[in-house]
């Protein structure tokens, strides 16, 4: 009967940082919703590039934001990374008429390769917030995308389902981040010798994951980490200071660092 009292101290809080969040974003909203004009690509005529290019810096970085959302969201993620040595960095929007999750994953793709074109870069990481995290692990278990993404980072992922709002069922988006959809039924399916590595960051606190463990990835044939994120909600997974510590970890660690299912804590 203790514990009560505290955890319901701390939704508080949380939910009172996601009112102030949602507050905030509501007003850098419009600055998102144009997509975002990409850097040029390197000459083609033996000119250095002007872009950093495969074995000498990172690989870019592309940011997909969730439901009804856009790139706004990033602002302060992107700034992280820029400010810690990630030298691309771009985001992505899907559009607000999308209504297919596969269809979204298809045209993530063709970003994709187009980034990767664009920057000299084999592999792009990839940091995807609530159901663009669930729109790239689809492109990279269905649509062979485990030969471009390096490492995937989920904010809040329904990678098992949510049962949050049953109203908005009538979106066929959100029916199919259902936990008895056909499109999770497929994620579920094995994908041996996916070489993609994926970090899923979960908080009990995530009033958007219902429950709040159906953030955590856990598929047999996944290398994937789940970081446990304390007293966070679902839109303040993006902005707040620890995760982003925590994702610029999780994109600079060595291959090797993430061998398999494993767990780690975020305070």
């Amino acid at each position: 009967m203790g514990a009560l009292p505290v955890l319901s101290a701390s939704l508080l809080r949380s939910t009172l940082v996601d009112l102030a969040v949602l507050a905030a974003h509501l007003a850098l909203y419009p600055t998102g919703i144009a997509q975002e004009r990409p850097l040029p690509a390197p000459p083609a005529d033996g000119a250095p590039a002007r872009l950093p290019t495969e074995g000498r810096a990172r690989p870019p970085v592309l940011l997909l934001h969730g439901f009804a959302d856009n790139r706004s969201v990033f602002v302060l993620l992107r700034r992280s990374l820029l400010r810690h040595g990630w030298c691309h960095v771009e985001a992505l929007n899907h559009s607000l008429l999308t209504c297919d999750l596969r269809r979204a994953a298809e045209l993530l793709g063709r970003h994709v390769e187009e980034l990767c074109a664009r920057t000299g870069h084999g592999r792009v990481d990839v940091v995807g917030h609530s159901l663009g995290g669930l729109i790239a692990r689809y492109y990279v278990q269905r649509h062979g995308g485990d030969a471009r993404i390096r490492t995937l980072v989920t904010l809040g992922t329904p990678h098992a389902g949510t049962r949050v709002a049953p109203l908005l069922s009538a979106h066929p988006l959100v029916r199919q981040m259902r936990p008895d959809s056909a499109v999770l039924a497929e994620l579920a399916r094995p994908a041996p010798h996916c070489r993609t590595r994926f970090v899923a960051f979960w908080s009990e606190a995530d009033q958007v994951m219902v429950p709040a463990t159906a953030a955590r990835l856990d598929h047999p044939d996944l290398r994937a980490v789940n970081v446990r994120i304390a007293g966070v909600g679902h839109l303040a997974l993006p902005v707040n200071a620890a995760v982003a510590a925590g994702v610029r970890s999780a994109l600079a660690a060595p291959e090797a660092a993430i061998s398999g299912q494993g767990a780690l804590s975020v305070a």
